[in-house]
């Protein structure tokens, strides 16, 4: 259900393959995530995106109640993505919520189809988010922004996101894949060295 294709230009692209579910996340598939995260270190460019109209609903609901939600897995994928030291872009073709956001909030660059929706309910359902996830939204958006989500429980519209700086661009849902293929052009056709060095700066 984690389809990954690596292409000669350097660039990997990683799919959550469970549309019939909203693309919810099981331990077996945070598991395969984590692990291609981890061993994307040759990566020049790695783009993360979904089939179906939903980027991931977040944790598998059966496997929520079994202690998925609190899994240190979801710490593990989006550590090993920060840790990248290539591009990485969340090609989001649609909503993002739960422990999902992690993943993506731990990207270079975020886009997103119009459809989307953003919304972490984490404290509703009686669970803490995973440690770097306020820290990394709040960077982005400001901490009244990340409370308005995290403790005011509220659905952002992709319009806002963009507002708030939660993503870069949005594109058509058709295009968003596209659109993250020609983001990383220049840097799969630049100097690994001169790449990596402008991504350290950056910081």
């Amino acid at each position: 259900m984690i389809e990954l294709s690596k292409e000669d230009s350097g660039l990997w692209v990683v799919t959550i393959n469970r549309p019939e579910k909203a693309n919810s996340l099981t331990k077996a598939m945070l598991t395969d995530l984590a692990e291609i995260a981890e061993a994307a270190q040759d990566a020049r460019a790695l783009v993360l995106t979904g089939a179906g109209k939903v980027f991931s609903a977040g944790a598998d609901l059966d496997e929520a109640r079994t202690g998925l939600a609190t899994s240190p897995l979801w710490e593990r994928l989006s550590s090993a993505i920060a840790a990248l030291p290539g591009l990485t872009i969340a090609a989001l073709n649609g909503t993002l919520a739960g422990g999902a956001n992690g993943m993506a909030l731990a990207c270079d660059i975020r886009i997103a189809a119009p459809h989307a929706k953003f919304f972490y309910p984490v404290m509703k359902l009686g669970f803490l988010p995973q440690p770097s996830d306020p820290v990394r939204l709040a960077a982005l958006i400001g901490p009244a922004r990340a409370k308005l989500i995290l403790m005011g429980g509220q659905k952002i519209t992709c319009e806002e996101a963009l507002t708030y700086g939660l993503i870069e661009r949005i594109v058509p849902a058709e295009d968003v894949l596209t659109t993250a293929r020609d983001i990383a052009v220049d840097t799969l056709a630049a100097k690994p060295e001169i790449a990596i060095g402008i991504k350290q700066m950056c910081v």
